[in-house]
């Protein structure tokens, strides 16, 4: 049932449309102020806004110009006095989809009111299916709470312009919300461009993203736009943006904060309508202490920050996810997944998160002959947790040898494993063991481990 926001001081009118349009199978919001119609918009979605061009509070014009801000894809017709056809000509200049005079027919509103809803559904038809065909838009399978939550936050901020940083272990998932921050914003018609900092040298990366003039050096023998101006009214995800030089930080720092790019080979800053998204899967504060990331670009980029959870914080997703992959992956064949099969994959911690699951479902896919995934096909690391008991979650239970053991070697080699696991990484480290840094910092210290 599509919801109209009706705006109209005269009360007769007003009473007499709702009536109309109810009895029509909508659902109304009838109000006599523009300024309650204004604020009524930004607390509940309408798909359809009728209004009066002159109200108390606001006008309708106003009206137009905050539901377009909000969403575009609402229409927005406009109620004229008879002889105020002008007016109503400058409003649809404005973005109004139509308009109708006063004194208006009961057939005349909701002929209007119909193909309004119908060009919305058209176009938001066409809009996934571009997304789709581009490539933009990509699923996100969702099961556990904390991921729902995640994603709530994520579309309460994503029709904001602020700069979003997301962070999280490699294969989290970053560029998904990345792409969920686009689709879900104001720019979603808008180009969705992706760059990994970390995929090529400074030098390359500079005209990667700001571009370069023709003869700018050896080389260049014709101009080059760049990231930046390609994702011009859409949003740049920069991925990585812990590796980015600090040279080109402080570029990006001038961009953020001017709006303008400093095109290599050209003395005039070219101005820049772009939504920037970035994501690290490091400790960036760990970077600002050693001085390889400016602690002032840190601050632009962190208006926001989306912490995605890694996979074994949300293992009610890995069965979903599983199953989402294989019926992808298998190509039209009918392939059940056995519960001892589902199992493994759920006790298993998955460092390398939704990637690495991906990667194992495409395996299990690979070496299935008949319609029923195996367990003896899965990863050795994975496949040994498939004889463990259903209660067990990412670990086989301990073979504990009958003569004793010392609990504080264990635990020394068990933080001396996991530091070589994150490459010394102390952060990730922790993280992995679940334990605050500084209690992980203080059992290296007591146990004298070396970190490289």
């Amino acid at each position: 049932m599509a919801r109209i926001l009706f705006a109209d001081d005269d009360q007769t009118g007003r009473e007499v449309a709702r009536y109309h349009l109810t009895e029509a199978g909508y659902e109304v919001d009838a109000v006599g102020d523009g300024q309650q119609a204004i604020e009524l918009f930004s607390e509940h979605p309408h798909d359809l806004v009728v209004a009066d061009l002159k109200m108390p509070g606001a006008t309708g014009l106003e009206i137009l110009a905050h539901v377009k801000k909000l969403a575009r894809e609402v229409p927005v017709v406009v109620i004229t006095a008879h002889g105020s056809v002008e007016t109503a000509i400058s409003a649809m200049k404005g973005g109004a989809y139509d308009f109708i005079e006063k004194p208006f027919k009961r057939d005349v509103l909701l002929l209007v009111v119909l193909r309004a809803l119908q060009m919305r559904s058209l176009a938001l038809e066409n809009r996934t299916l571009r997304r789709k065909v581009l490539g933009v838009e990509r699923d996100i399978v969702v099961s556990s709470k904390a991921l729902l939550r995640l994603l709530e936050s994520v579309d309460k901020v994503a029709q904001s312009e602020a700069t979003i940083l997301i962070t999280g272990e490699s294969g989290s998932g970053k560029e998904l919300i990345a792409r969920r921050l686009h689709i879900k914003s104001l720019r979603a018609d808008g180009p969705f461009v992706a760059v990994n900092c970390a995929a090529m040298p400074g030098e390359l990366l500079e005209t990667e993203l700001f571009g370069h003039e023709k003869g700018a050096y050896t080389g260049a023998t014709k101009a080059r736009l760049g990231r930046f101006r390609t994702a011009e009214g859409g949003t740049l995800f920069l991925d990585e943006i812990a590796e980015l030089p600090l040279t080109l930080q402080a570029k990006l720092l001038r961009t953020l904060q001017e709006r303008v790019i400093d095109v290599v080979g050209s003395d005039q800053p070219v101005a820049v309508n772009v939504r920037v998204v970035a994501a690290t899967n490091q400790p960036l504060a760990e970077r600002i202490e050693a001085g390889t990331f400016r602690k002032d670009l840190y601050y632009r980029l962190n208006v926001v920050e989306i912490q995605v959870p890694p996979l074994r914080d949300r293992i009610e997703d890995v069965a979903a996810l599983a199953r989402h992959f294989v019926h992808r992956l298998a190509a039209g064949r009918e392939l059940s997944i056995p519960e001892e099969v589902l199992s493994a994959l759920q006790r298993y911690s998955w460092p390398g998160n939704v990637r690495e699951l991906e990667n194992a479902c495409e395996r299990l896919v690979l070496l299935c002959d008949g319609d029923t995934l195996r367990v003896e096909d899965l990863p050795p690391a994975i496949g040994k947790l498939a004889a463990g008991p259903s209660n067990q979650r990412g670990t086989d239970l301990l073979q504990l040898p009958p003569e004793g053991l010392s609990l504080m070697d264990l635990e020394r080699r068990v933080i001396e494993s996991a530091l070589l696991l994150k490459k010394g990484n102390v952060t990730q480290t922790a993280a992995y063991l679940r334990i605050p840094r500084h209690v992980l910092a203080y059992r290296i210290e007591k146990f004298g481990i070396r970190r490289g």
